[in-house]
Formats: structure tokens, sequence, C-alpha cells
């Protein structure tokens, strides 16, 4: 069968939003996970319209620094993702993520469907036994999405930085067939 010059491969993709400590690291990870085809750094989890950073920061609109990460489920599963999420930060800590301290910074999920749901839980309740203490990130229905603003968006690709709060978690991608060893 040829195809078209005008004709597009339309590919199936779902999202998933992660909140694991300040949302450039949490970025900047996700990004280089084979399947994942964008993350956006935002904010979810609050009772504001059109949170701003200025306000996030301030504690008072409920809001968690998150990413949302559209992936091609052909190449990386939902439960990848969550295996790369327990693997990348400390989820035991409660609002907070090494030096980054407040209610934004909170270990969170939030599942944009029932099965996401089952699946978060389920993948929660089978990393705990590799911690000490117990898991404390939030599992919970998405609401609203806020895109953060520009300048959050690949923060650490614009600044030649690494992330001071992460870690690639190259173990876990291998793990999970992502990568090769």
């Amino acid at each position: 069968m040829k195809m078209e010059a005008n004709e597009r491969i339309e590919m199936s993709t779902q999202t998933a939003t992660f909140g694991a400590g300040c949302f450039w690291g949490v970025e900047h990870l996700f990004r280089k996970v084979p399947g994942v085809i964008e993350a956006v750094s935002g904010y979810s989890g609050g009772f504001v319209e059109n949170p701003d950073y200025r306000l996030v920061c301030t504690g008072t609109t409920g809001h968690a620094e998150v990413v949302q990460v559209t992936f091609d489920p052909e190449v990386v599963s939902y439960d990848q993702l969550l295996e790369v999420f327990w693997a990348m930060h400390d989820p035991t800590q409660v609002n907070r993520q090494g030096p980054d301290v407040g209610d934004q910074y909170r270990s969170a999920i939030f599942t944009s469907s029932d099965e996401q749901q089952r699946a978060a839980e389920d993948s929660r309740d089978r990393a705990q036994p590799r911690f000490d203490r117990p898991i404390a990130t939030e599992i919970t229905p998405a609401g609203p999405f806020w895109p953060a603003e520009d300048y959050h968006q690949r923060y650490y690709d614009k600044n030649g930085h690494e992330p001071y709060c992460h870690v690639i978690p190259w173990r876990t991608l291998e793990e999970q067939g992502l990568v090769r060893a």
C-alpha cells in the first residue's frame, strides 16, 4: 500500500500527570524516557484557576508543581512510567523534595481514568517495600492542568544545568526494557 504525501499516520497517545518536587527536574527526566512524546511543566491539584508560579509558591492555591506527560503506549506503558516516577524521587517525603519545601513540591499522581487510578495504587503498593518509610504520594483523579510559564518549560535545556533533586533512573529504565543495558 502506497502512502500519499499528504496522508499522516495517526498515533494513539495517552497522558499522565506526575508531581515529584520541582517540575524542572521531573520534566527533564521524563523527556529522556523512550516513548515520551511531550512533557509539560505546570500546576494541578489546586482550587485557583489559571495560577502562576508566584501565586503557587505562596502555598495558598493547593496546587502541586507537576509534569503532564504525553506518551505513546505502543512504546512505553503507563505502568513503566509509574516505575520511572517511583525511582526518580523520594516519595516518602511529605510536602518537599530535597531542599525544596512546600505543598507545591509534594509527591502526587493525578489520574485521568479509573484504570490509571487502579494502576497507580497497585504500583504504589508494589513499590512500598523498596522504601524504609511509608510512601506519602497523593493519588487522586486529575482536575485542571495549568501549563507553567514559558520560562519553566525545558528549563534545564535552556540553562545548561542538571537536576539537583532528581536522578535519571537508568537501572529502572533498563529493567523496564526502555533502554539497553
